[in-house]
């Protein structure tokens, strides 16, 4: 049964992060430019309404100064003091050349990233506060962003193109790109049939592990896509596990477990599950050429639309869901490729997920969920 936090929100909640650490704060935003940062306990410590009045899309806590914190809202990132929300400390205006989607501090604290709706990644420099740059490849929009722990200098991003990318910041163009849909085409192409169709892989969140090189990415199939990151940053080996009967929003791996390979996701079928991947070949780097044979290249892309997914009628979803169910079901049996673990915890949400934060409270592991509701709910981890 998830813990209801209330009080903090008028509008619904869109994204939530938090300052780790055993006494670390959380913040949360909202439709309508609402700011709240909340204590370990669930209470509203204080809150903030932004002059612009534009959702909350992302909050990023810097990971050297749990007194800053970093919120996008439109084009441009608010740069406010938890401790003290009267308004913000700075405002880096238009440092997105559209909305901005998502944001990722690096761990030295001197970097920020943000994707955002033109396709751009953009990085700031944070002693300046500038730009020092631009990284474009994406041909749709830029849905999220990360930068590799241990790798101050190393991000991936990832995009409504299907495109997952791996970039160094003293290069213009990124390493290697992944296409999520020539993996997805060779995996379902044998098991089509006649009316039934595979939702694209849109890529809507992606995270890296804290040892840096597994990332998972949670993509509007269902799937989290597993890529894992060789020497010389090669990209070494992919694979998928079926997560969700509905799109994956949200891909989360968690940094306080006893090993960095818990991951934490989210849907749009109101699930929200945790799953423990240090048993799956591609995470212990076993069963190299095994998987599929999609090649990472820096140079193949395929342009989409600019538009971004249409919503669903709730006819469609229910029969959406059940057809990914049947698909899942023979994914399950006919394809050697799909990993056929099962979540360790599976949490029945029933509200579509807009995002899931792992955190660490009052000592007990715990997952924070946004919703399209106006309260925040909690699952305990604990007894893992």
């Amino acid at each position: 049964m998830a813990q209801k936090w209330d009080g903090g929100h008028s509008s619904p909640v869109l994204c939530v992060g938090t300052a780790g650490g055993t006494e670390g704060l959380l913040a949360s935003g909202a439709e309508g430019g609402e700011v709240t940062v909340w204590t370990q306990e669930g209470m509203p410590l204080a809150q903030l309404h932004l002059s612009s009045q534009e959702d909350v899309t992302c909050t990023a806590f810097s990971p050297t100064a749990p007194g800053l914190l970093y919120v996008s809202h439109g084009e441009t990132v608010s740069v406010l003091d938890p401790r003290n929300l009267k308004g913000p400390i700075e405002e880096l205006q238009n440092v997105g050349e559209d909305e901005i989607n998502s944001l990722s501090v690096n761990e030295t604290g001197t970097s920020l990233a943000l994707a955002d709706d033109s396709g751009a990644v953009r990085v700031v420099d944070l002693q300046t506060s500038k730009v020092c740059r631009t990284l474009r490849k994406h041909t749709n929009i830029c849905s999220s962003v990360a930068f590799r722990p241990q790798r101050p200098q190393s991000l991936v991003s990832a995009g409504l193109d299907m495109q997952v990318m791996l970039w160094n910041l003293q290069k213009a163009r990124p390493m290697w790109t992944y296409s999520l849909q020539e993996a997805a085409e060779e995996e379902d192409g044998h098991q089509q049939k006649a009316g039934q169709l595979f939702n694209p892989p849109l890529a809507h969140c992606i995270s890296v592990a804290s040892c840096g090189n597994v990332l998972a990415c949670a993509a509007e199939d269902g799937r989290v896509h597993l890529t894992r990151i060789g020497s010389g940053s090669r990209h070494e080996q992919q694979g998928a596990i079926k997560a969700h009967s509905q799109g994956a929003s949200q891909a989360h791996f968690l940094n306080f477990m006893p090993h960095p390979y818990w991951l934490a996701t989210g849907g749009n079928d109101g699930v929200v599950a945790l799953w423990d991947l240090s048993e799956d070949p591609l995470v212990a780097g076993e069963g190299k050429g095994q998987g599929s044979k999609v090649k990472a290249t820096a140079h193949r892309r395929k342009p989409k639309s600019k538009a971004k997914a249409k919503p669903q009628s709730q006819g469609d979803a229910t029969a959406d869901a059940k057809d990914e169910m049947d698909l899942s079901e023979e994914a399950s049996s006919a394809d050697p490729n799909q990993r056929k673990i099962g979540p360790r915890l599976k949490f029945v949400h029933e509200d579509k997920v807009n995002w899931v934060c792992p955190a660490m409270l009052k000592g007990q592991p715990s997952l924070l969920v946004a919703d399209q509701s106006q309260s925040l709910s909690v699952y305990s981890l604990a007894g893992l």
